[in-house]
């Protein structure tokens, strides 16, 4: 997967994200939307954090190739 491709899925996720907001804002919901939300938001969250990894990987000569999507649990204790 080259910074190409961690973007285009990033900017899916956004969408994704954004419409689950707006129904989250208009009250419409559904029981399984919130799970789908929080969810969505931590595969986010690792993508960007690849993208950063593959980004420091090529500042410093090394191969951006070697960048791996993290768990969850590691992308979500970082500090926002």
């Amino acid at each position: 997967m080259n910074d190409r491709d961690v973007l285009n899925r990033i900017d899916e996720l956004v969408k994704e994200e954004h419409a689950l907001l707006e129904r989250r804002e208009a009250g419409q919901m559904a029981a399984g939307d919130h799970a789908a939300l929080d969810e969505l938001q931590a595969k986010l969250d690792q993508f960007w954090d690849l993208l950063r990894q593959r980004r420091a990987l090529r500042e410093y000569g090394e191969d951006p190739n070697q960048a791996k999507v993290r768990s969850e649990t590691t992308v979500e204790r970082y500090e926002q």
